[in-house]
């Protein structure tokens, strides 16, 4: 076998073992930011690495389907992945906003429900409420339309920032009855009811899939890994795999522990998936 890493753990090679013996029963399920595209400073500019694109490309028609299920709006997914018009990834479906919208190839169409009016409430209160939390210079806003995530990437000591303003965010977010999602030096405030770990599970069933396997790097991702585990249990084989960040001090312990496999990166991952392109 041609692949450049195997699966340390038995669950993980009965997972990769399940998807080469049968890989047209199988998904590939895989989030955007750090997995697919490399972490940058404006979320705006990341962009997928075009090497991971062409895996995709090539391991999609071979499988029972490939998503991207990211906290991103699909549209945007779509747009910095430039997954549109792609040969090869006519059945890829984008799941946006942790799986409140969808995005398929076939059918190119955004679909999602209309946001609660918390979202807007949020949108309205929350410059006043960093203003009067001191938030620190390089704090910053993104507007997600169904959600509002303030970033610390930017600030002199970002983990700092975080803590700061940690414990306003998560009360404006409850008054309005929205949740807070964490992540490496983000913290998003968006509607309930939708997770990676749903979104996953449903693709699952939609399409009749006997084995899946999913790429993530933050805690965003930890439902995901968690429905994986319980498919596991329903009977059909999982690999987990962690996208790591070449830096040790953003590893998410979650995802570190629980992965069966181990890449480095967009990068690493995308040899990953040619070298698995290259075996099936």
């Amino acid at each position: 076998m041609s692949l450049p890493s195997m699966p340390e753990t038995a669950a993980g090679r009965a997972g990769l073992a399940a998807i080469l013996a049968d890989p047209a029963r199988a998904v590939l399920a895989l989030d955007f930011d750090g997995t697919l595209a490399p972490i940058v400073t404006d979320p705006q500019d990341a962009r997928a690495r075009p090497e991971a694109v062409h895996a995709l490309a090539r391991l999609a028609p071979r499988l029972a389907g490939v998503a991207v299920i990211t906290g991103r709006p699909a549209a945007d997914a779509v747009r910095f992945g430039g997954f549109e018009s792609v040969a090869g990834l006519e059945g890829l479906t984008v799941l946006g906003a942790y799986g409140a919208e969808r995005w398929d190839a076939a059918d190119p169409v955004v679909r999602a429900p209309e946001p609660p009016a918390g979202v807007a409430d949020v949108r309205a209160e929350l410059p006043a409420v960093l203003a009067a939390s001191a938030a620190p210079q390089g704090t910053w806003t993104e507007d997600k339309g169904r959600a509002l995530a303030v970033h610390t990437r930017r600030a002199a000591t970002p983990d700092e920032a975080l803590d700061r303003l940690r414990a306003p965010l998560y009360a404006l977010a409850e008054r309005h009855g929205l949740v807070v999602e964490p992540g490496r030096m983000v913290l998003e405030l968006r509607p309930p009811g939708a997770d990676k770990g749903a979104a996953l599970t449903g693709y699952v069933h939609e399409r009749g899939a006997t084995a899946v396997a999913y790429a993530g790097d933050d805690l965003g991702d930890v439902p995901a890994y968690d429905a994986v585990e319980a498919l596991r249990r329903e009977g059909v084989p999982g690999l987990l795999i962690y996208s790591a960040p070449e830096t040790a001090t953003e590893s998410v312990e979650e995802l570190r522990t629980g992965a069966d496999l181990r890449v480095t990166g967009p990068a690493g991952l995308a040899a990953w998936l040619e070298a698995l392109a290259d075996e099936l």
